[in-house]
């Protein structure tokens, strides 16, 4: 039986008092909630603020990116051995933003999931297309591409110890979501393409959907069979979206 997960990706939002509010405001809720983990992604600088504000609550702590070095002359870079410090438990690796505005190759990815997976930490994958890729019916050769390249690297079964997370680009940040039926589609071919490697891994592994998850979306998409949770952006900044999420789940 998969654990449901939510977690909430800040991106770049945050303030000390944003921080101090809405982890205020989600302890209980999560609390409540004890069938689900809940986890919160802020930006970097916001880390030891949050470890502090999240103890003795079982929000666990995640990071939104990680530099394949874990020291030396790589200038703004974070490394996950750092993180570790912070108590961070989840780091995103490969997210549509990374992708698409830093230009992340899938080889770049899979040595990110790599260097998370040395600290043993938990990577969350994130895979999707684009809305040309969607139209043009390639969905399912993208994530897989995706996917290989990490299995190449790293091995079937590290995928096993870590997350996967399918954000659809078109879906993210433009209110459009994939109906409960369109996400359960790709999340199960995901799981069979797995499957075809490793049995016990696709069988285990958790799959979040990440296309502008909301309180009142949630539910339908939960209900599906393939659909582990969500990785949630907009909805994350506002406690009382994100703490119905959560209920959703439950």
């Amino acid at each position: 039986m998969r654990q449901t997960l939510v977690m909430g990706n800040w991106k770049l939002n945050g303030s000390k008092t944003m921080v101090h509010e809405l982890i205020s405001a989600l302890k209980a809720p999560a609390a409540d909630a004890a069938s689900v983990a809940v986890a919160v992604c802020p930006p970097v600088l916001f880390l030891g603020q949050a470890e502090a504000e999240l103890a003795g609550s079982p929000i666990a702590l995640g990071a939104q990116d990680a530099d394949i070095n874990t020291s030396g002359a790589f200038t703004g870079e974070n490394s996950p051995a750092m993180y570790k410090e912070f108590g961070v438990k989840y780091v995103l690796v490969g997210h549509s933003e990374r992708r698409t505005l830093h230009n992340e190759s899938d080889a770049v990815v899979a040595a990110k999931f790599a260097a998370v997976l040395e600290q043993n930490l938990v990577p969350v994958l994130c895979i999707g297309e684009t809305l040309e890729q969607f139209e043009a019916g390639e969905t399912q050769a993208v994530v897989e591409r995706q996917l290989q390249a990490v299995i190449d690297r790293c091995g079937m079964e590290a995928l096993g110890r870590a997350v996967i997370a399918y954000e659809p680009v078109w879906a993210i940040g433009t209110g459009k979501t994939a109906t409960p039926e369109i996400a359960q589609g790709v999340h199960s071919a995901i799981r069979q393409f797995l499957a075809a490697q490793s049995a016990t891994v696709a069988a285990g592994v958790q799959i979040l959907y990440g296309g502008s998850v909301k309180g009142d979306s949630a539910a339908g998409l939960f209900a599906m069979e393939d659909i582990d949770g969500a990785l949630v952006g907009g909805a994350a900044l506002k406690a009382d979206e994100f703490a119905a999420i959560i209920r959703a789940g439950a």
